[in-house]
């Protein structure tokens, strides 16, 4: 226990140090310029996940986890009325408050480990999130999720296929049994964190026992979405 202790640790302080370079990820930009061709697939992908999103009818509240720097967020606004959303990183908070200037947004600090729910939503969305989660820890965050969600309410998540265009130049991704992961930051420091691709079969199963009808959806290359519901 103590060993993944100390690599969510890592985790989060990975994701505060790279708060300035995270939007190079999704917009492919230095490192992760994978060539035109690439590009064009990621971005062609990425309007796959985004146009199923809005096909989510409008809500009253959501809650976001794992907000970021708001390249999510920023779709949300357009479903929902007031969006509650949660990092635990100061920096990313910051840089989406700064980017989005939203007073329909509330952002709260909290590690996603140690975060309880205290309110239920109509939506709760998270993208890039659970494939950090580790396998011992994921049965008590979807029990934490379904906690959130009204009973009909809904879920969305995006996550990562196993593709090795889809992180940096520099990083070396292989699909095994271990999922920690070095990642680099544009200076080269390095850290450890939990990786896992999800097969659609598997996520689809573990969210029906958390109490969620999902469908799972996987783009041709990038991508793996669900789209649920709470039925209890």
């Amino acid at each position: 226990m103590m060993m993944i202790d100390k690599i969510l640790q890592q985790q989060i302080e990975y994701y505060r140090a790279r708060a300035k370079e995270y939007d190079e990820w999704f917009y492919r930009i230095g490192r992760y310029n994978r060539g035109e061709e690439n590009n064009q697939r990621w971005f062609h992908e990425v309007a796959i996940v985004r146009e199923a999103l809005h096909k989510i009818p409008d809500v009253d509240d959501i809650l976001e986890l794992a907000s970021g720097t708001g390249i999510w967020t920023q779709e949300l606004l357009d479903i929902g009325k007031k969006i509650t959303a949660i990092d635990a990183s100061e920096e990313v908070i910051a840089i989406s408050r700064s980017k989005l200037a939203s007073s329909k947004v509330e952002y709260y600090k909290t590690d996603l480990f140690t975060w309880q729910p205290n309110a239920e939503y109509d939506l709760v969305f998270f993208a890039f999130w659970l494939s950090h989660v580790p396998p011992n820890l994921l049965d008590s965050f979807l029990s934490k999720v379904n906690q959130s969600v009204e009973i009909g309410g809904q879920i969305f998540l995006i996550d990562s296929c196993f593709e090795p265009t889809s992180t940096a130049t520099n990083h070396i991704i292989e699909d095994d049994d271990n999922f920690y992961k070095t990642r680099k930051l544009n200076n080269g420091q390095e850290f450890q964190i939990v990786k896992i691709f999800y097969q659609p079969d598997e996520l689809q199963n573990k969210l029906n026992q958390a109490g969620f009808q999902a469908e799972v959806k996987i783009t041709d290359n990038y991508f793996i979405y669900v789209h649920g519901k709470k039925f209890r």
